[in-house]
Parts: C-alpha cells; structure tokens; sequence
C-alpha cells in the first residue's frame, strides 16, 4: 500500500496522508484550505513498513482505506510547569 505524504506550509510540524500523488478529492475543502498548499515530502510503501516516526501505522493504513486521507497533526506541547508541580507535590510526600 503506497501512500503519498504532503507537509503543510500553514501549521508545523502537520502531514497529509494520501492514496495517490496529487490526488485531494476525498480531502474535505476545509481541511485542505486550513492546511495550505500542500508540499511533497515523500511517497512511503506501508505495506513494508513496521512503525512510522509519530503516527500509528494501522490507524493510518485504516484513515487510507476508509476516508481517503490521515491527518498527522503535531504532537501536543510539553506543560513543564504542570510536570515541575506534580514532582514538587511528590517530593513533599
């Protein structure tokens, strides 16, 4: 299974996932106009592939067959200060 992916020149660190090059039809419009013009980054063969670097493999090979396209959206922000509070609560235990 080969799938094309896209980076958005829009939001960081955000990826496009498709069946084949060039190809938004399933896209929705509102998700392509909120991800900016698309930029090609790599065509990748899933079926060969063990694990991808952020996103869930099945998840993407299953978003493929049933919708057309996966979003990969950034990873949430690190709350250190949150983190920094937990382990000071810990540490007065």
């Amino acid at each position: 299974m080969l799938s094309v992916v896209y980076k958005s020149l829009k939001k960081a660190e955000t990826y496009l996932f498709v069946e084949r090059r060039d190809d938004f039809s399933r896209v929705p419009d509102a998700l392509l106009a909120t991800f900016g013009t698309p930029k090609l980054t790599m065509i990748i063969n899933l079926a060969t592939k063990t694990h991808l670097g952020q996103a869930d493999l099945a998840k993407v090979r299953e978003a493929l067959i049933s919708q057309g396209y996966y979003l990969q959206l950034p990873p949430p922000p690190e709350n250190m200060l949150k983190q920094l509070r937990e382990q000071q609560a810990a540490n007065r235990q």
